[in-house]
């Protein structure tokens, strides 16, 4: 006859901790670090400037002084100088060497400390930018973007421009600027709609700018660091009317949302461009556009495809959100981004590796605005996000001189095994297709990765926008983007 083993209690809790610190221990295994890919053969972009920055802060307290009236002749000289230079440019074709160009870019910087003295010629300034950034997308059709006098070319024309201009914009008061500024008249023949009072075609493109520390990463970290962080392609229902929008989401994959749902979604900045009339493909098919958007749409709409976090743009069996956009037109014979993004510094390599980046030639959002295919229709901005646009800019400006310096982007080890937990949870809210806390694709560690990130811009960004608030009650203007980046590299340093 057998016998019957009493365990007792303090020996059974004994085991119970010996078993859930085994399993703990076990959850705490590392995953292996990624092997990067060999650097490519870009570089970063630099401007080197930070002499000429500091003189036009100096032209602007000058000009403070002095007062609209006297400063009038000078605005006028500024922008007529341009004017000319944009008509003997637009007679004829002028390649990526040509020095008007040059001369083009500065007057632009020149200009802006006198505008933004005077605000009442910030209209005249507006109107010049989008003249100047029309032509160059117009001339950059000749180009070959993909080289690299092309491409620093455009960048510090319409970068630098726009730079310029919204550091004017910056120091101008309540209800001085307009939310919205029109671009290029650009004709289309698909189905469109109204949207904040601008037309809006099937088969445009939305890239805007989100207000999360990893876009501001995203629209930061590439060779050409950029303004937008995300893409997002437009459908218009030719028998409805209905508006819809497909984007890829880090929490759930692509997904089709109503034109309010995406525009409510905090936005910093927003701008729409559309595929130029006269390309030769538009000329044989002008619904083209709408073919792309509808594919787009019925892939959406027929399957799950998740969030792409290695920023494969050659595989669309996984997209992110530029992908959503250039696999679409990609069915319809049109290839987006005459130029493919480059991430050639290996700090910044590494702390995208850290968040699950493996390719960096890949189709960062911010460079779709310099293919020569895509006209400007519009852009939404407004005084007080594009200062917090600002702000977070000059945040991971900053905190990627740490990456560069061979800082890695870590995080609490102790919290891996209730990380891994909680990944566990998520993995079984995807399989009955729902979402959970971390992201499908997303492993634990990154998810760690990304609180640390966030936490330490969070912190960082608070105090640069305490020490910007001291800056203009002392000064009475708003501190310029040098400046923030100063107060970023003080408070990243505890100074």
């Amino acid at each position: 006859m057998s016998t019957i083993r009493i365990v007792r209690p303090r020996r059974l809790l004994v085991w119970t901790a010996a078993a859930a610190s085994a399993f703990y221990l076990l959850l705490l295994m590392p995953n292996a670090d990624p092997v990067l890919s060999a650097p490519t053969d870009g570089r970063p972009f630099a401007w080197n400037r930070d002499d000429f920055w500091s003189s036009l802060e100096t032209r602007f307290r000058g000009a403070r002084e002095a007062g609209c009236e006297t400063l009038h002749d000078q605005v006028e000289g500024e922008l007529r100088s341009v004017r000319q230079l944009l008509a003997s440019i637009d007679r004829e074709t002028a390649g990526p060497d040509d020095h008007r160009w040059l001369t083009i870019e500065t007057s632009l910087f020149n200009v802006a400390p006198l505008v933004a003295a005077c605000p009442t010629r910030l209209l005249d300034q507006m109107e010049l930018f989008t003249s100047v950034r029309a032509s160059v997308k117009r001339q950059s059709a000749h180009w070959d973007m993909d080289s690299a006098r092309a491409r620093e070319r455009i960048y510090r024309v319409m970068y630098g421009g726009r730079a310029a201009l919204e550091e004017a914009m910056l120091q101008a008061p309540p209800g001085a600027v307009p939310a919205l500024v029109t671009g290029e008249p650009v004709p289309s023949g698909t189905p469109s709609a109204d949207v904040r009072g601008v037309r809006i075609h099937s088969g445009d493109l939305l890239v805007s700018r989100g207000g999360a520390p990893t876009s501001a990463l995203i629209a930061r970290g590439n060779d050409y660091p950029g303004n937008f962080s995300h893409v997002a392609l437009v459908h218009v229902d030719g028998a409805t009317g209905k508006v819809s929008v497909v984007e890829a989401h880090i929490e759930a994959g692509v997904v089709i949302s109503s034109v309010d749902d995406y525009l409510n979604d905090k936005k910093l900045r927003l701008m729409v461009l559309r595929l130029r009339p006269d390309l030769p493909s538009l000329g044989s098919d002008p619904l083209l556009p709408h073919k792309a958007a509808t594919t787009a749409l019925e892939t959406a709409r027929t399957r799950h495809v998740p969030y792409d976090f290695e920023m494969n743009y050659r595989d669309p069996s996984k997209q992110f959100c530029s992908e959503v956009a250039s696999s679409s037109y990609l069915t319809v014979g049109v290839t987006l981004w005459t130029a493919i993004s480059r991430i050639s510094s290996s700090g910044l390599r590494s702390w995208l590796a850290a968040f699950g980046v493996r390719h960096f030639e890949t189709q960062e959002p911010s460079d779709l605005e310099y293919d020569p295919q895509l006209s400007v229709v519009a852009e939404w901005r407004d005084l007080e996000t594009l200062f917090q646009d600002h702000a977070d800019n000059a945040v991971v400006d900053t905190l990627l001189e740490e990456a560069d310096a061979g800082v890695r982007l870590g995080y609490p080890w102790w919290k891996l095994p209730f990380a891994r937990l909680v990944k566990a949870y998520s993995a079984l809210r995807n399989s009955f297709g729902s979402t959970g806390p971390i992201p499908e694709g997303m492993s634990a560690a990154r998810a760690l990765r990304y609180e640390v990130f966030t936490a330490r811009h969070r912190s960082i960004r608070n105090d640069v926008l305490s020490r910007a608030e001291a800056f203009e009650k002392r000064n009475g203007y708003r501190p310029p983007y040098w400046e923030l980046v100063r107060f970023a590299h003080d408070a990243r340093s505890g100074s």
